[in-house]
C-alpha cells in the first residue's frame, strides 16, 4: 500500500477477494481515499461480469498492476481464464497493448511470507513455479518477484511514460 500511495494518479480496482484481504491485515476499503489523497479513485467491484473492466477502453490507462497475484490467478492469467475482476483486467488490457506488471506471490521453492499473525514459510509446488515461468511468455505482461522489483519496473514504466512518483505526504 504504501508504494501504490507514491503513484501518480491512482486508480485501485478491490475484487471482493482483496477487499477480503484487507480487512484481515486490519485496513478498512473505505479508509483508503484519506490515505492516498486527491486524484486517487478507489473501484469496488459488485457485479459478476467485472464491469469496471469497460473503463479500459476509455483509453485513459496506460499500465495495469496485479499486486499482489495469487497463484490461483497467476494460473487463470496464464491459460487465459478471466472470470474475477484481476483476470479480467490482465486479458482486456493484454488485448489493448496496455502492459501490465504482475507481483506473483508464489515465484521461488521457498517464500517466507507474513500472514496476519505470523510469519510463514510456504514451498510452492512445481506447478505453480512453472505458471510462473509460463506467465512471462504473455504478451504485455512483465513478471516481479518482489516488493523491490515491483518499485523497479513500476520506476521504468513512469520513466517511459515521462512520469514521476507521487511526492505529497498525503
Amino acid at each position: 500500500m504504501a508504494l501504490a500511495q507514491r503513484l501518480p494518479d491512482l486508480d485501485l480496482f478491490l475484487s471482493d477477494a482483496a477487499e477480503e484481504v484487507l480487512n484481515i491485515y486490519g485496513i478498512k476499503p473505505e479508509e483508503l481515499k484519506p490515505r492516498f489523497g486527491p486524484g486517487f479513485r478507489l473501484v469496488r467491484d459488485r457485479t459478476a461480469s467485472a464491469v469496471p473492466v469497460g473503463m479500459l477502453y476509455d483509453d485513459i490507462y496506460h499500465t495495469v498492476v496485479i499486486a499482489p497475484a495469487t497463484s490461483n490467478t497467476v494460473a487463470k492469467c496464464v491459460v487465459g481464464i478471466s472470470d474475477t475482476l484481476p483476470t479480467n483486467m490482465f486479458a482486456q488490457a493484454g488485448k489493448l497493448a496496455i502492459p501490465g506488471i504482475v507481483f506473483a506471490c508464489d515465484t521461488e521453492p521457498v517464500v517466507v511470507t507474513k500472514s496476519p499473525h505470523d510469519w510463514v514459510t510456504l514451498r510452492p509446488r512445481r506447478l505453480e513455479l512453472a505458471n510462473v515461468e509460463r506467465l512471462r511468455e504473455v504478451d504485455f505482461c512483465e513478471v516481479v518477484c518482489s516488493p523491490e522489483d515491483l518499485e523497479a519496473a513500476l520506476q521504468r514504466r513512469l520513466a517511459a511514460l515521462s512520469l514521476a512518483w507521487n511526492t505529497s505526504s498525503s
